[in-house]
């Protein structure tokens, strides 16, 4: 992939604040300040006036399902479900656009066919912080109804249903015949398999801590398909940075085709993802980001299993700084106890 040769420098780097031991590697083009040693160097620590001038937005990226000569679901009167989902993807975009600290890229925005290769493409020029994919179901019993949240799965799917779901979805692609087996050139096959279970996990913990997040706020909005977030091999939610896909509702209910058709439901579809994806991002926002710099602090109510150690990987902060906003003199918490988690 790459245009020139590099120097290739590793190193170590110590636990520090929230982060385990890392392992760095540097791919470094000669010629360049970075690089000029030959050995691996790290950059001068901003200071603070620094980082506020160059806070960054959080990155959407909305990907509505089918296109062109996919149409997807269909419904009463020819109801088709890529018309559904542009529209909430749209409506979805104009949220994201308007509030301070985020940005969207909308995937496709119009009604034209991307296979689903391409939609992870065009999402990766962005290196988005989620991406959302937006879709409607349908089942031959007329009665199924409500919305659905999905992740992607490193193993089965966690229900039929879910399986079923990923099927038909991934199915979308066979329109323009795409391949989406994985090749990772010049690797043995277990380096290659071990390279993407580490590039996978995190960002599969934070995709179902999304989902989680999403589903409640759809919850508040009507009746749900299911209550948990389900998983599956989706092929549009392979990537290296959170995904969630959300199936809106049914549009094979003809009581709830009818709503989904409207633009007053559609804007309040895209109303509750926001909310969703508004809540996650301010409960553990990325560094560097306008929201991780200007958040109020969160709470969190200790449930079994919690520990310090881990509610401070989770939110990005020290323990330290845990325990300082909270009065704690030891590591040990209670369950139910609510503690105030601080700011990145």
């Amino acid at each position: 992939d790459l245009s020139q040769p590099v120097t290739i420098n590793a190193f170590p780097l110590k636990p520090i604040a929230p982060y385990g031991d890392r392992l760095v590697v540097d791919l470094c083009i000669p010629g360049q300040e970075f690089c000029a040693t030959g050995k691996a160097s790290r950059p001068p620590v901003r200071q603070a006036a620094e980082l506020t001038s160059k806070e960054r937005d959080i990155v959407i990226a909305i990907d509505p399902g089918h296109g062109g000569d996919d149409p997807g679901a269909l419904g009463p009167g020819q109801l088709r479900e890529k018309q559904i989902v542009l529209q909430v993807a749209r409506h979805l975009h104009r949220l994201v656009q308007a509030e301070r600290g985020f940005r969207s890229l909308l995937i496709r925005e119009g009604d034209y066919y991307l296979s689903l290769r391409e939609r992870t493409a065009k999402a990766r020029r962005v290196y988005p912080d989620a991406l959302v994919s937006i879709h409607a179901d349908s089942f031959k019993d007329t009665e199924a109804r409500g919305a659905s949240v999905y992740a992607l799965s490193d193993g089965g799917a966690t229900s039929e249903a879910a399986a079923r779901v990923a099927d038909r979805e991934n199915a979308a692609d066979l329109v323009g015949g795409y391949d989406h087996s994985i090749r990772l050139a010049g690797m043995d096959d277990n380096l290659a398999r071990t390279m993407v279970d580490l590039t996978m996990t995190n960002a599969l913990v934070q995709s179902l801590e999304l989902g989680k997040a999403t589903l409640a706020a759809l919850g508040k909005l009507g009746p749900l398909h299911k209550r948990r977030v389900e998983r599956a091999g989706f092929v549009v939610l392979k990537a290296d940075w959170p995904a969630v896909l959300i199936e809106v509702g049914f549009i094979s209910n003809p009581a709830e085709a009818r709503l989904l058709a409207t633009a007053a439901h559609q804007r309040k579809l895209a109303g509750a993802i926001f909310q969703g994806l508004r809540a996650y991002f301010y409960q553990q926002p990325p560094d560097g980001t306008y929201v991780a710099h200007h958040r109020e602090p969160v709470t969190h109510t200790i449930v079994r299993g919690d520990t310090l150690s881990a509610l401070a990987v989770r939110y990005r902060v020290s323990q330290r700084r845990i325990k300082e906003l909270n009065g704690l003199r030891s590591d040990t918490i209670k369950v139910g106890q609510t503690l105030e988690i601080p700011p990145i």
